[in-house]
């Protein structure tokens, strides 16, 4: 059975986050580590501008459980 990962959605069979989100130590990777590399990603795959992939981005990571509260993801929704 899989799941989600809580930091960037993508379908895992266990833990909490993807190998894509954690360290070499698998701890969770920091919110601008992981929001650049979410940006880059929606870039690469979809185009377009970078502020509207960073909109975008910080919209996508307010609903994963990971970064919901983040201080800087709720800024950017306000």
């Amino acid at each position: 059975m899989t799941h989600s990962c809580e930091s960037c959605g993508m379908p895992i069979e266990t833990g909490r986050y993807c190998a894509y989100c954690v360290d070499e130590t698998g701890v969770l990777q920091d919110f601008d580590t992981r929001f650049g590399r979410m940006v880059d990603w929606q870039l690469r795959e979809r185009g377009g501008e970078r502020a509207a992939a960073e909109a975008a981005t910080l919209a996508y990571m307010a609903t994963l459980p990971a970064w919901k509260d983040h201080p800087r993801v709720k800024a950017g929704l306000a």
